[in-house]
């Protein structure tokens, strides 16, 4: 990874900043922009001040700095006295702008993500206190519930606990619930001995067991036949399991997430979900919304997905029409419905641009996609 440069005035912040960076193993070179230097060259990135960049003339006077230096993003840091927190993208995800009241832990850890992955995903504020609340939570090893609808990142929330646990270089093992056939979940989750039902030609560990010393995430939990959830309950309080035909109990070292998207506690009254059982996971709620309630989030999500989709083409750019029209949907299949659209978009566009044509939606839904496409071929397309 090529060197961030940081452009120091008197805003302490930056400062601080790059000591954080420096305990993540991130080179930065730091210069005062007081002193009469001519700035190195091929840095990856050049953080600055808005203050630094409304001096100096503002956004266009500071591209051509960031180009003379070779860098291909810029981090403007912006501080004010409200209770805010946003993040304002330019340039195909190239120009932010970070508005905070202060530098916190969050923040740092934010823009740690956008300088070492592609991944970086959010900006509304509601999704700022989630993470904020999630990066608190990785501090222990207590047990985690997250609750949302499917497709708001129940997922993404558990990892990011989990890669800032201290059990991060441990593993992060998943299994969905919801996905396994009865007969075979209990076998899944625990292990089972050579021969102990018809079919078991060998001895398998389980997910518990492969999660040893590291983080287990059982997603959608609440689709757990009762039956097991009174043995999932017995391993959770004794810290052992039993495989499936053995003779003796394991010693198991595991962080439990679970995730569900219903209502809980009508599970719980309704006779469909152990009330112990919940009550020993729910030691600490997360509840992720959808992507509707948190709008600052489409087009930075957005950014992330085309980034990861877009392969060997160049990443797209999203016109402010294109924009526009992914904030105003309501995005009833929340993430997973914005990918599929985005996919479509980045083979119907031209010339690397993401245009309002491109996006196959409809804000009154209820319209087929297609009705918009201009003939056959490009439907064949649309498709592939």
């Amino acid at each position: 990874m090529k060197e961030i440069l940081i452009l120091k005035d008197n805003f302490d912040e930056l400062q601080k900043l790059s000591d954080f960076l420096d305990t993540k193993n991130i080179k930065t070179s730091v210069i005062s922009i007081n002193e009469d230097k001519n700035l190195e060259k091929n840095k990856s990135t050049l953080i600055c001040s808005k203050k630094f960049q409304s001096e100096i003339g503002g956004k266009s006077e500071l591209l051509k700095i960031s180009r003379n230096i070779g860098s291909t993003n810029l981090i403007v840091l912006d501080s004010t006295d409200k209770n805010e927190f946003s993040i304002n993208e330019d340039l195909g995800g190239a120009y932010l702008e970070i508005v905070f009241t202060e530098i916190d832990e969050v923040v740092r850890e934010i823009i740690f993500q956008i300088l070492t992955t592609e991944n970086f995903s959010f900006s509304d504020s509601k999704t700022h206190s989630l993470v904020k609340m999630a990066k608190k939570v990785a501090q222990t090893d207590v047990t985690v519930f997250i609750y949302g609808p499917t497709g708001t990142g129940k997922e993404v929330i558990s990892n990011f606990i989990h890669q800032n646990s201290v059990r991060a270089d441990k593993p992060f093992v998943a299994i969905n619930c919801a996905a396994i056939p009865e007969n075979m979940l209990e076998a899944m989750l625990f292990g089972h001995e050579k021969g102990a039902f018809t079919g078991a030609s060998s001895a398998n560990k389980g997910i518990f067991r492969a999660a040893d010393t590291g983080t287990l995430l059982l997603d959608e939990i609440s689709e757990m036949p009762l039956p097991l959830q009174a043995k999932l309950l017995r391993v959770l309080q004794e810290k052992k399991v039993t495989p499936i035909g053995g003779q003796r109990d394991i010693d198991v070292d595991v962080r439990v997430i679970a995730t569900t998207n219903r209502n809980m506690i009508e599970e719980v009254r309704e006779k469909k979900f152990r009330e112990d059982l919940y009550y020993r996971l729910n030691v600490f709620p997360i509840e992720t919304c959808n992507l509707s309630e948190r709008p600052n989030d489409i087009i930075p999500i957005s950014i992330a997905l085309l980034k990861r989709h877009s392969g060997i083409t160049k990443l797209p750019f999203i016109t402010n029409k294109a924009r526009k029209l992914l904030k105003d949907y309501n995005w009833p299949g929340n993430v997973r419905e914005l990918e599929n659209v985005l996919q479509r978009a980045i083979v119907l566009c031209d010339g690397g641009t993401i245009d309002e044509k491109d996006i196959m939606i409809d804000i009154n839904s209820g319209n087929n996609f297609y009705e918009n496409l201009d003939d056959v071929k490009e439907i064949k397309q649309a498709v592939i």
